[in-house]
């Protein structure tokens, strides 16, 4: 069985942070997915606001509601590591624990892992 070949399914996560202060800030994300089974296209529209905590130590918790365009809603909490600074830029990477309700479907729990750059 090859990866891959029929069906996959991509998330690509933008948001903007705004910080209050050194500890506390506010958090917005927007994820549209791509399917691909037989055509591609964009299948769902995650809305993703949140505050965001400083833990120290370049670790962040962002604690996030969840409201997708196919009808589910949740929440998400994310801890959040930044792992290269510079001047320009940053490079994190992050565990998001997305929980999800409704639609007729059974209450889900994923884990995620994701890579980024920060501006």
């Amino acid at each position: 069985m090859v990866n891959f070949r029929d069906y996959y399914a991509v998330g690509f996560p933008t948001g903007i942070n705004i910080w209050k202060n050194e500890k506390i800030g506010f958090s917005f994300e927007v994820v549209p997915n791509i399917d691909d089974q037989g055509t591609s296209k964009v299948t769902n529209l995650l809305f993703h606001p949140g505050v965001l905590v400083a833990l120290g130590h370049g670790y962040t918790f962002a604690g996030r509601a969840a409201f997708e365009s196919s009808g589910r809603y949740g929440f998400t909490p994310v801890l959040n590591k930044t792992i290269i600074k510079s001047t320009n830029c940053s490079y994190f990477a992050a565990i998001p624990l997305p929980v999800r309700f409704g639609n007729d479907h059974p209450a889900s729990f994923t884990v995620g892992f994701q890579f980024g750059i920060a501006f």
